[in-house]
C-alpha cells in the first residue's frame, strides 16, 4: 500500500469519527433541555426590608441571601447622602467594591410636578447633586419619579414641565455616568398613558422607565398592551413587591420583560414588615427563582 493510500484511509477514518461525533451531539441538543439562564437579576430596594441596617448589615444580608444588588433608599439608616465627604463617598464605595453586592443605585424622592417654579428648580438642584453622589459611590443611576398632575394647572403645562426637568437631569447625568431612572408612581401619574405622554417629550436619552408593578398596569387595555405602551424606554430597573402578598401576574411579567429582552435588575420594593427579614428575603428570591425557571 502507498502512502497516498495510508493518508486516504487515515482522512476516511477521521471523516467517520467525526460525523459519529457531531450525529450524537445532534441527538443531544434535540433531547437535553438547557436550564434557562436569566437576564434579570434580583436585588433589594431599602424601602421597608433594610431602612433599619446600618450600611454593613445591609451588605452582609444581602451577602447572605443571595442578593445582587441593593437599590438605596433615602432617609434611611444606611446613611448614604449628599452630606458625605468625599472620604465618606469612597468608603461606600469600597464597601461595595469588597462584596459581590452592587450598588444598583439611589432612590430619591425628587419629583418635577410642582405648581411652584421655585420648588421644581430646587428639586433638579438637588437631583444633580445626588448624582454626583451616586457617581462618587460608584452607583450606576438615580431614581426619580412624578406624583401626581396638580389641580388648577392644564395637564398638557404639567406634563411637558415634568418632560422637560427629566430631560435636564438625564443630561447631567450622562456627563456622570449615571442613568436616570423614572418610577412609575404618583396617583395620577403610574397610569401608563400618562407616562407614555410625558416620555413622549423627553428629549434625553439617558432617562429610563422604572417599571413599578402597579395595580394601574392591569387596566384595560390590560398588562401586555400596557407594557408595550412604554416598553421602548423601559431601563435597567424593575420594582416588585413581596411576591405573595398581593395578586400581581408577576410570571406574565416576567414573560414579557424576557421578551422585550430585559437585561436589568428586579428589585424587591416590599411593603411589609416581617419580623425576620432576612428569612423573609430568602423566601422572596426562592421564588424569583422559580418564575424565572418557567419562563
Amino acid at each position: 500500500m502507498n502512502e497516498n493510500q495510508n493518508d486516504r484511509r487515515e482522512f476516511l477514518k477521521k471523516s467517520m469519527l467525526s460525523s459519529l461525533f457531531l450525529g450524537t451531539m445532534g441527538s443531544l441538543s434535540t433531547s437535553v433541555a438547557l436550564p434557562k439562564v436569566s437576564k434579570m437579576d434580583f436585588g433589594l430596594v431599602t424601602y421597608l426590608w433594610g431602612k433599619d441596617w446600618s450600611l454593613p448589615e445591609l451588605i452582609s444580608n444581602c451577602e447572605k441571601t443571595g442578593y445582587k444588588g441593593v437599590e438605596l433608599r433615602t432617609e434611611h439608616a444606611h446613611g448614604v447622602e449628599a452630606h458625605l465627604s468625599q472620604t465618606k463617598r469612597d468608603d461606600v464605595r469600597k464597601r461595595f467594591e469588597d462584596s459581590p453586592v452592587t450598588c444598583v443605585g439611589y432612590g430619591s424622592n425628587f419629583e418635577y410636578h410642582s405648581s411652584d417654579p421655585a420648588l421644581v428648580v430646587e428639586n433638579i438642584r438637588q437631583t444633580k447633586a445626588y448624582i454626583k453622589l451616586c457617581h462618587d459611590i460608584g452607583a450606576t443611576g438615580i431614581k426619580v419619579k412624578p406624583n401626581t398632575l396638580p389641580e388648577g394647572v392644564s395637564r398638557e403645562k404639567t406634563i411637558a414641565q415634568i418632560a422637560k426637568s427629566f430631560s435636564e437631569v438625564g443630561e447631567f447625568g450622562a456627563d456622570h455616568g449615571q442613568l436616570v431612572r423614572v418610577e412609575v408612581h404618583g396617583r395620577i401619574t403610574q397610569q401608563l398613558p400618562v407616562m407614555k405622554a410625558i416620555f413622549d417629550q423627553v428629549t434625553s436619552s439617558n432617562v429610563r422607565i422604572c417599571w413599578n408593578s402597579n395595580d394601574t398596569d392591569l387596566v384595560d387595555p390590560g398588562l401586555e398592551a400596557n407594557f408595550d405602551m412604554v416598553k421602548e424606554w423601559l431601563g435597567d430597573t424593575t420594582h416588585v413587591r413581596a411576591f405573595d402578598e398581593n395578586d400581581y401576574p408577576y410570571q406574565d411579567l416576567f414573560r414579557l420583560l424576557d421578551k422585550a429582552n430585559y437585561q436589568g435588575w428586579i428589585l424587591l420594593e416590599a411593603h411589609s414588615n416581617p419580623a425576620d427579614k432576612v428569612a423573609s428575603m430568602m423566601a422572596q428570591k426562592q421564588m424569583f427563582e422559580k418564575f424565572i425557571a418557567n419562563l
